[in-house]
């Protein structure tokens, strides 16, 4: 925590009374939405790049994001004045190239596949020397995201449960390990969209699965579950559940109107659960991480 403290924001803790009485649930909501770059992923790109030996960071580095990532790389980059190389899908959000512009970031398109990206970074790598910061798959980018927990319980240290959205797996993955470190009774709840929902039949199959085909309006959890993330999930997550796009869309429209916060469907996803799993929280003191807060204005679902 030492190492980033400087360079990211101690979010707030929020509460509704009205979303209380909703959810049945005593509900938390970590508002990393209000991060820097409007998502939690500075916490875990900022630790990675400042852990770089000069020697490593001498070309730069690069990654694959559909947005978060990529501009808190480019920011993190910026801070320590190297360059970042960023592999975007084509359809990412407009919101989401304009930031990881804005940051500096040189961004590279490519075809929306996890193969594509892959490939197209590997490219990037041979052409550039830059030091790959991968969004997920980086011890560096796990501890820093975990970062998230370790304030989370300072703020409110008698949490029941935390409920965390999952896509690649980083945030959870730190989530969990620093949460069960400070109090292993605690539960830690993934939620994912049901049109992404490998991490939901990993789990329950106990064997990494794929997605044949991604259909979720939360475009910040369309990436598929990392082998070493599953391996953290499997010991210290407590179960994932899946939710319906309409749900989410009732999760992010709950809490602009209730809490008046500007948040992306990714970023809503986690208090989603809480809807389509009510009795799973009902009456407990419930943890809510929103993720990020970089929605398309354009482009809203209500």
């Amino acid at each position: 925590m030492l190492r980033i403290a400087d360079g990211v924001h101690e979010t707030p803790v929020m509460q509704s009374r009205l979303l209380n009485k909703h959810t049945g649930s005593h509900v938390f909501f970590k508002c990393e939405h209000l991060q820097r770059v409007g998502a939690f992923k500075a916490r875990g790109a900022l630790n990675a790049v400042l852990s770089l030996s000069d020697d490593e960071a001498a070309n730069g580095v690069a990654t694959h994001s559909s947005g978060n990532h990529g501009a808190a790389l480019a920011m993190a980059a910026a801070q320590r004045g190297i360059p970042a190389h960023i592999v975007m899908p084509s359809n990412a959000p407009d919101v989401k190239k304009e930031a990881v512009a804005a940051y500096g970031g040189l961004i590279i398109e490519c075809e929306p596949t996890q193969q594509a990206r892959a490939a197209g970074l590997e490219q990037v790598l041979a052409g550039t020397g830059a030091h790959a910061v991968h969004p997920f798959l980086d011890s560096r980018v796990i501890a820093g995201q975990g970062t998230v927990a370790l304030e989370l319980l300072k703020q409110v240290p008698d949490l029941d449960v935390i409920a965390v959205p999952v896509g690649g797996g980083g945030l959870l993955s730190g989530t969990a390990i620093a949460a069960k470190h400070i109090n292993p009774k605690i539960e830690v709840i993934a939620v994912e969209p049901e049109g992404a929902d490998d991490a939901f039949r990993s789990f329950g199959l106990g064997e990494l699965q794929g997605n044949s085909r991604v259909d979720t309006i939360a475009d910040g959890l369309r990436t598929s579950l990392g082998e070493l993330n599953f391996e953290i999930i499997r010991k210290h997550v407590d179960t994932i559940v899946a939710v319906p796009d309409a749900l989410i869309v009732e999760a992010m429209e709950l809490i602009w109107t209730r809490m008046k916060q500007v948040v992306e469907p990714s970023g809503a996803v986690s208090f989603a659960g809480l809807l389509e799993h009510p009795e799973r929280f009902r009456g407990r003191r419930t943890g809510v991480v929103i993720t990020g807060g970089n929605v398309d204005l354009g482009a809203l679902p209500f």
